[in-house]
């Protein structure tokens, strides 16, 4: 009579043939986890910078950038919100508030608290373009490559806009300094400030000729506002003597590798400046660069790792010489 064939499991085998695999795989799900959650980390960072000529009281500047609104995040707008408890003497708000053309109304109720302080901004291109779909290794590979282009990249094509004019036209209302290449002035806590600001060199809208002349003679202090901080841009605020130079778009490089940092910044500032407060030189002369990470991400790519959501309380104290 047969006998019924039987089966001897060899979990060693078993373990060296699946076990790796499996526990990449579990590894990258992990991380993938991680990175949703922590675009839902929201944190305030703080940031002293000695700019103010001597005998003036420290200002505090709350920088916000890249909030790329999706309709729906509602944690992200109570955050937004919340930030008006901060109570600072002005606001800075460095572009590419959109990834959604529904979120414009949503956008402006997390912000309105905000408007209620002078303020100032520039857009980026995610507020004029709607964000496309792409591979994001490939997008990955041409930074490291060097083939992504240094110089920005053309007014997109056939691309759908965002609704940017009903940002504009609201924050106008609310009195915020538009800085679309041109100059504009705010007055704050006893303080008068000049701000020269330029669109965004990303989409290569920038026109630095426009606004040349270096600060204001009869300001108390003079600040530079750009969305995305390419060279150029950088390069000629600096060598015009702008003290303080703030900026966003990098998202800090947005997938940081822990103990190295940023992989990219998406122009061609160097990545070990992806975010926080650096200095720039150019032509003999040196700037304070701050360059936010922002508190969004574009909807097709929501992932952040070891690069939290943040927006910048800057103190701005006398100038140490």
């Amino acid at each position: 009579m047969a006998r019924a064939a039987s089966h001897v499991w060899n979990h060693g085998a078993m373990r060296a043939r699946y076990g790796a695999p499996l526990t990449l795989a579990a590894l990258g799900t992990a991380a993938i986890g991680y990175s949703l959650a922590e675009t839902r980390a929201f944190r305030l960072r703080r940031v002293t910078v000695p700019v103010l000529p001597h005998g003036m009281h420290p200002l505090r500047v709350l920088q916000v950038s890249d909030i790329h609104m999706v309709s729906g995040q509602l944690k992200k707008q109570r955050w937004l919100r919340s930030l008006a408890g901060l109570r600072p003497d002005f606001v800075i708000n460095t572009g590419d508030n959109l990834s959604d053309p529904e979120g414009v109304p949503e956008t402006l109720d997390a912000l309105e608290p905000l408007m209620e302080f002078p303020g100032a901004y520039v857009f980026g291109s995610n507020d004029y373009y709607a964000p496309v779909l792409r591979n994001p290794a490939r997008y990955l590979l041409e930074h490291i490559t060097g083939r992504h282009g240094a110089n920005g990249n053309a007014p997109a094509v056939g691309v759908p806009r965002n609704p940017w004019w009903k940002l504009r036209d609201a924050f106008d209302a609310a009195g915020w300094q538009d800085l679309t290449n041109t100059r504009g002035r705010l007055q704050t806590a006893g303080a008068e400030i000049a701000l020269t600001g330029l669109d965004d060199p990303h989409i290569k809208r920038d026109r630095y000729a426009e606004v040349a002349g270096g600060p204001a003679q009869d300001a108390d202090l003079s600040l530079a506002v750009v969305h995305a901080p390419y060279l150029r841009a950088l390069d000629a605020f600096t060598a015009d003597g702008y003290p303080l130079i703030l900026a966003g778009h990098t998202h800090g490089g947005q997938l940081r590798v822990p103990f190295y940092g940023a992989l990219v910044t998406n122009c061609d500032l160097d990545t070990r400046r992806a975010s926080g407060l650096s200095a720039h030189q150019a032509e003999g002369r040196r700037a304070y660069l701050h360059v936010s990470a922002g508190c969004g991400a574009n909807r097709y790519t929501p992932f952040r790792f070891a690069c939290p959501p943040e927006a910048t309380l800057l103190t701005l104290t006398e100038r140490d010489t």
